[in-house]
C-alpha cells in the first residue's frame, strides 16, 4: 500500500468514525432534542412522571390560585387539555391570567407538573413560538397571522393583549 492509499483509507475510516458516533449520540437524544410540550401532546404522548419538560401553552383565566407567600398553583391550557402547575418562587411581573408561557420542571405521579421556572411573555404582542405553534395546529390560533395575538376576536381585543 503506497503513502497516499494509506492517507486516504485513514481519512475514510475517521470519517466513518465520526459519522457512527454522530448517529449514536442523535439516536440517543432523539426524545430529548423537543422537550417542548404542550398539554395536549402530554395526554398523546402519555409522557411518565418524573420526566424534565417543558410545558407551554396560556395560563387558564381564574386559575390562578396563590398559597402562601411564593407558592402559586395555576393552570395550563391549550384550549383542548389542561395540566395544574404547581410553582414555588416569584413570577415574572408579565405572568397574568390568559398569557402565554411556558413552565420548565417535572412531571409527578398525580398528572400535575412542579415547575422549577415559569417564563411570560415578554411584550403585548409576544406569545412563545412553540405555544402559538400548539395552537395553530389544534385549529385554535384566531389571531391575526403573526400577531402573537391568539382569540383576539373571539374574546374581545382586552382579553389577549
Amino acid at each position: 500500500m503506497t503513502r497516499k492509499q494509506r492517507r486516504a483509507a485513514f481519512i475514510v475510516l475517521g470519517l466513518a468514525i465520526l459519522g457512527i458516533a454522530v448517529a449514536l449520540v442523535l439516536n440517543a437524544m432523539r426524545d430529548s432534542i423537543v422537550f417542548f410540550y404542550s398539554p395536549s401532546d402530554i395526554a398523546e404522548k402519555a409522557i411518565g412522571p418524573g420526566e424534565r419538560l417543558r410545558l407551554g401553552g396560556l395560563v387558564q383565566p381564574g386559575s390562578v390560585v396563590k398559597d402562601g407567600s411564593t407558592d402559586v398553583i395555576f393552570t395550563i391550557t391549550d384550549f383542548g387539555d389542561s395540566i395544574r402547575v404547581h410553582y414555588s418562587g416569584i413570577l415574572p411581573d408579565l405572568f397574568r391570567e390568559g398569557q402565554g408561557v411556558v413552565a420548565e420542571g417535572e412531571l409527578r405521579p398525580d398528572g400535575s407538573f412542579r415547575a422549577d421556572s415559569v417564563l411570560a411573555k415578554h411584550d403585548e404582542n409576544y406569545m412563545p413560538p412553540e405555544v402559538a405553534e400548539a395552537l395553530k395546529k389544534r385549529g385554535d390560533w384566531q389571531g391575526e397571522e403573526g400577531s402573537g395575538r391568539p382569540h383576539a376576536e373571539k374574546y374581545g381585543e382586552g382579553a389577549y393583549p
